[in-house]
């Protein structure tokens, strides 16, 4: 469970550094409680930011349910590291 915690943050930090990166958006204003439109992101910077992460971890990441839902940070990162989490689960398995 903690192995399981640990991979999870590592995960989130992963998240956020790409954000950071294909958002251009200044690591210190990622917060969780940070709404998506204070980062000043746009849809093209979404969806930069998702084919990033697919890249990254090598899974698709549709752009629906709680991904579009999401208004704030942590629900984003959330849905997302869920998301990678099921895929990876499914190829292991």
């Amino acid at each position: 469970m903690a192995e399981n915690l640990q991979d999870k943050a590592k995960l989130i930090e992963d998240i956020i550094e790409v954000i950071a990166a294909e958002g251009m958006v200044d690591r210190t204003k990622i917060t969780p409680d940070a709404s998506i439109e204070s980062l000043d992101l746009k849809s093209v910077d979404i969806v930069m930011i998702l084919t990033a992460l697919e890249e990254k971890f090598d899974v698709y990441i549709p752009m629906d349910g709680t991904l579009q839902e999401a208004k704030d940070v942590q629900s984003l990162i959330e849905a997302i590291a869920d998301y990678i989490q099921k895929e990876k689960e499914k190829t292991i398995t």
